[in-house]
């Protein structure tokens, strides 16, 4: 009966540990343009304190990966949940954007403890179509927080300030580490641990490196990721400057792409198993490019307004919804005996790609749309690159001769 709890429980606990990081981001977006305000700091400044939380998650990740291959998956998780605590706090007393920025990097190294374990608590334990559908059910839970995150952070401001949106943070965490105590188990066998080493994570992250097919997916999920992660970075910034709309009505129109995701997400283990993993990410991919393709043309051509913005991203970011865990499960399918250094590995990919996307994107931003529906359209273009040069039958073929 205990087991049989466990179980059920075992997607909220990683979905809620794996929203922390999200959390972190989306529930202080509406509060932007406050904290621009308040540090007396401008919009790229304050969009550094993005930058560092990313950053800092993308670097993290190779440490945390090794180390919950060698010592298990829930110390790291503890120790991630403390440091995630600690930068809250330091956020939250923040005399100026420097100490900010500098706080937000300290939560950044605490937060990818979650996001790159979950991971591969999911693989331990499963694989193929089963990976697939515990990782959705993971993401409904994972993907409340882009509904709940942006309305909890504005309700918070209003009432208080922004600066107590930190210290929700600090419950948050709480919360998590609560969780993992009384409803996690440990997934990490000793066995499989005594085989694991700094060693030989190095040559680890050797053999994943020259492996074609596990970057070629990595890459998917990280300019998937990238395209949302810059709409996140610049969305309070058009969406309540540019177009006026107040924190409270930014947060719902920023919640409905998270509806888009967490139902679209929801139907991958049915899919899975009518068309097979390969098909559905080659056919969500498509949908998500010629959907973000259409919002660049619209903007373009002068038509552009909040209400395509909004549908478009529905539809693309519902697709979205669908190609990020897909491509997770396939790229680490093959390599279960290093799941940590894989997803480590991954979620490092993922975040530097981000960060890059954001920094480069952040270059052309005039406070209009049109940055960043470019940034989204050039994303989703390289993602149907990619996926048309991963998934080949040939190429896919030829990476499973090799693991032979």
């Amino acid at each position: 009966m205990q087991q049989q709890n466990i179980k059920a429980s075992l997607p909220i606990v990683l979905g809620l540990l794996t929203a922390v990081g999200l959390f972190a981001i989306d529930m202080y977006l509406p509060a932007l343009p406050e904290i621009g305000q308040g540090l007396h700091a401008g919009s790229g400044t304050v969009q550094a304190s993005l930058v560092s939380f990313f950053v800092a998650m993308a670097l993290s990740q190779l440490i945390y990966g090794p180390v919950s291959d060698m010592i298990g998956r829930k110390k790291p998780l503890y120790f991630g949940l403390s440091l995630f605590s600690i930068g809250a706090i330091g956020c939250a007393l923040s005399p100026s954007i420097e100490w900010l920025v500098a706080f937000r990097a300290l939560q950044g190294v605490g937060a990818c403890a979650g996001a790159v374990i979950c991971r591969a608590i999911v693989r331990d334990l499963f694989t193929g179509v089963a990976a697939a559908q515990l990782m959705s059910r993971l993401l409904l839970v994972f993907s409340v927080s882009p509904i709940l995150a942006p309305l909890a952070g504005s309700a918070v401001t209003l009432a208080a300030s922004w600066r107590a949106i930190f210290w929700v943070m600090v419950l948050a965490a709480a919360l998590g580490a609560v969780l993992v105590t009384l409803l996690l188990p440990e997934t990490r066998s000793e066995e499989a641990r005594s085989q694991s080493s700094f060693g030989s994570a190095l040559a680890s992250y050797g053999t994943l490196l020259r492996d074609p097919y596990y970057l070629g997916l990595v890459l998917i999920a990280s300019f998937g990721m990238a395209s949302y992660m810059i709409y996140v970075a610049n969305s309070s910034f058009v969406l309540i400057e540019h177009y006026g709309l107040s924190p409270s009505l930014y947060s719902v129109v920023f919640a409905m792409n998270a509806v888009s995701f967490i139902g679209a997400s929801q139907m991958n283990g049915r899919l899975s198993r009518r068309f097979g993993l390969r098909r559905l990410i080659r056919i969500a991919v498509a949908g998500f490019a010629l959907a973000s393709t259409m919002l660049f043309v619209a903007f373009a051509s002068g038509f552009g307004s909040l209400p395509a913005l909004s549908a478009l991203l529905f539809v693309a970011y519902g697709f979205l919804g669908m190609v990020i865990p897909t491509s997770a499960v396939l790229a680490l399918e093959s390599h279960g005996r290093i799941a940590g250094t894989a997803s480590a590995l991954m979620g490092t990919l993922q975040f530097v790609t981000a960060s890059s996307v954001i920094g480069v994107a952040s270059l052309f931003f005039d406070g209009t749309a049109m940055p960043m529906v470019t940034t989204i359209a050039a994303c989703s273009l390289t993602v149907l690159f990619l996926a048309a040069l991963t998934l080949r039958p040939a190429a896919a073929a030829e990476t499973a001769e090799e693991r032979l």
